[in-house]
């Protein structure tokens, strides 16, 4: 029935066994990282280097991409804010960030997410810099309040990786009382 088998020696079949482990393993090390993203490779379960878009080499079943980071703009549009002015009247803030992660690895190991890190930084600062203006003030002094963010952003964010591009307050929306006596 398996006349054929007869035909080949041990030594052929092992070669061609060993050939094709030796394929498999070239296909399992090639690795590659699409334009505008890097990965983070761990070897034994250690950080062991960032690869850059195209075609890597790896060790098979060694290395592991633990995370592929993506290297563009992003824009964060956060859920309106509620905060109370120095005049205790609540405003509701709506703000935008864009970001851009700059060290893979550091986004990677030095926070387990930095946009949620992101969204409560924003949250904090916008609350300490509104706090301290009056409704009128809070009003007019949009550029004042994003140069605030931003510092703070900035400064925080920089050892997770990620640099804050530009932080913009959408709307800032005043109790449903004042609106109506500024309409008047």
């Amino acid at each position: 029935m398996f006349d054929f088998l007869n035909d080949f020696d041990a030594g052929s079949l092992l070669t061609a066994a060993v050939l094709i482990v030796v394929a498999l393993l070239l296909i399992r090390s090639i690795r590659i990282i699409p334009q505008a993203t890097a990965g983070v490779v761990e070897r034994l379960g250690r950080f062991h280097k960032v690869l850059n878009a195209g075609v890597n080499l790896v060790f098979p079943f060694i290395d592991v991409i633990r995370r592929t980071v993506d290297l563009r703009e992003q824009v964060v549009d956060f859920q309106p804010q509620s905060v109370i002015t120095e005049d205790n009247l609540v405003v509701s803030i709506d703000t935008v960030i864009y970001y851009q992660v700059t060290d893979p690895m550091a986004a990677t190991y030095e926070i387990n997410n930095f946009v949620v890190g992101i969204e409560q930084l924003t949250v904090t600062t916008l609350r300490n810099a509104v706090g301290s203006l009056d409704l009128e003030e809070a009003l007019t002094s949009r550029e004042a309040i994003n140069k605030a963010l931003r510092t703070v952003l900035d400064e925080a964010t920089g050892k997770w990786g990620v640099r804050v591009n530009r932080v913009e307050i959408r709307d800032i929306v005043p109790p449903e009382s004042v609106r109506e006596s500024m309409e008047k």
